[in-house]
């Protein structure tokens, strides 16, 4: 299966250039994978260049898991991810997705000094 860059996930979610937005449907038509560090970066960009706020971006993430030719690495993490994301506004959803990462892989506690994810299950403040 073909994957995605961030670049190709900004374009499907912001729709800011029909030409590039037309080239991005088309390529991922056939089908594609995004790994989780796209889907972290699409976040953070969203965020940092195009100031979506933290409902948008928990709307673009359930829209990209929802995209009917998009295959979202370990869907069920991302999906467990973007649930913490939900009903805690003050993590960002990368932080989210490491924890439910670590989790997947059998390595809890996550280790971390930021006050707010120590607050998950599975997560520990150093």
């Amino acid at each position: 299966m073909r994957a995605v860059d961030t670049n190709v996930l900004v374009r499907l979610v912001t729709r800011d250039d029909v030409k590039q937005v037309a080239a991005a449907e088309q390529f991922v038509a056939k089908g594609a994978w995004v790994s989780h560090l796209v889907l972290a970066e699409t976040t953070w960009v969203l965020g940092a260049a195009y100031d979506v706020d933290h409902r948008g971006i928990a709307t673009a993430v359930a829209m990209l898991l929802d995209h009917e030719t998009l295959t979202i690495q370990d869907a069920d993490v991302v999906a467990a991810a973007l649930g913490h994301y939900r009903v805690r506004p003050s993590l960002g959803f990368s932080d989210c997705l490491v924890l439910e990462i670590a989790r997947r892989a059998g390595h809890l506690p996550l280790g971390t000094f930021d006050r707010n994810l120590s607050k998950l299950e599975g997560a520990e403040r150093v």
